[in-house]
């Protein structure tokens, strides 16, 4: 069983910074991990990714304030938001992309999420 969990969400004032967290656990090979976000009323949008050679790719709209990273293991994804915006407010979702071992199919898993809030 593979399981995402996301930290670091809360409640920021327009300027400031979060640091989001996804940790992967389970006998998967990981791909790529990546986050995406939901807004009320809105369809969930890419937000970051980074793959298994450690390249990265940024949604237009958080490049040059995001910076999507991970740990050694590469089982940790982080997402470093700075000069947040109220436009950032959303629930922010996890994604890992991988073959679970045993397996041949390569499958895309997602953390619950976590809210951020940007107060204007």
């Amino acid at each position: 069983q593979v399981q995402l969990v996301e930290s670091g969400g809360g409640l920021v004032q327009a300027g400031g910074s979060l640091r989001l967290s996804c940790a992967a656990s389970g006998s998967i090979s990981i791909n790529v991990m990546g986050w995406y976000r939901q807004a009320p009323g809105k369809q969930r949008e890419f937000i970051a990714r980074i793959n298994s050679g450690g390249s990265t790719n940024y949604a237009d709209s958080v490049k040059g304030r995001f910076t999507i990273s991970r740990d050694g293991a590469k089982t940790t994804v982080y997402l470093q938001m700075n000069s947040l915006k109220p436009e950032d407010t959303a629930v922010y979702y996890c994604s890992a992309v991988g073959v679970v071992t045993g397996s041949t199919y390569t499958t895309t898993y997602w953390g619950r999420g976590t809210q951020v809030t940007v107060s204007s």
